[in-house]
């Protein structure tokens, strides 16, 4: 499959301290790939690499071939690029139903006077209902974002991010702080993400990941410490000790 996002060389430093180090990273076209590690082994700092919340020391980021180190955030999202956050960043008095009229109509380019013009536009209509019944939001769109329960707020971010028509979706930990009970909802709808958009995925969550990934990138004080398919991660005798906590055997 052909490559759709890359980085070659990738550095970033605070100080004296490395928090990505010669990072080279391959993520193919509609690939399920998630990146893990021990907490502060550089996995967010990736993903703002990534999507130009930073701007790396050294190395360069690829986008379908193209260098996007320099751009703007915006300019990533724009090209396909888009990401969801550790913790949410929604508007809190907006509805559901609001907040993806909004987005959808942003995307469609009649953003600026959405809430007039959305019901001449019976396209943007039915991507509206399509993204609020997909993702579990219809019987609660008119409900504020500040009174819903957690698990829907993260479903929310996401739908958002694919209203943004993704060519490669980030998701940082999406099931972070979700309680238990609504945790399947969750890892049932990212699991029917669409084929077409390629997921790169950080997760503290290994059932989450173990079940969702084709492949999988360990990260270890910034750099790249090990790759491969999920079954190989999982026998790595590496890994067990550096990230999963078990014994290596002599």
């Amino acid at each position: 499959m052909p490559v759709v996002l890359e980085t070659e060389g990738l550095q970033k430093s605070f100080g004296g301290i490395v928090a990505a180090n010669n990072v080279s990273l391959r993520v193919e076209q509609g690939a399920r790939h998630a990146l893990i590690g021990p907490n502060g082994a550089g996995k967010t700092t990736m993903i703002n690499l990534l999507t130009g919340v930073l701007q790396p020391t050294a190395g360069r980021i690829l986008l379908e071939g193209r260098d996007i180190t320099a751009l703007a955030a915006y300019r990533r999202v724009a090209l396909g690029l888009v990401r969801t956050f550790q913790i949410n960043q929604l508007f809190a008095e907006l509805t559901p139903l609001e907040s993806i009229g909004l987005a959808v109509s942003e995307r469609a380019g009649t953003g600026a006077d959405w809430w007039r013009r959305v019901g001449s536009r019976p396209d943007v209509v039915a991507r509206i209902v399509a993204l609020l019944e997909n993702f579990g939001l219809a019987e609660m769109m008119s409900e504020r974002t500040a009174v819903l329960p957690y698990g829907k707020q993260r479903l929310l971010e996401i739908a958002l991010a694919i209203a943004c028509r993704p060519r490669v979706l980030l998701l940082d930990e999406p099931a972070a702080g979700v309680p238990e009970a609504e945790r399947r909802e969750l890892l049932d709808t990212i699991a029917g993400l669409p084929r077409d958009v390629t997921v790169l995925l950080i997760e503290h969550d290994m059932d989450l990941v173990f079940s969702f990934a084709d492949r999988i990138s360990v990260f270890v004080n910034g750099a790249l410490f090990m790759e491969g398919a999920p079954d190989e991660v999982a026998r790595d005798h590496r890994v067990k000790a550096v990230y999963l906590g078990e014994p290596v055997d002599d």
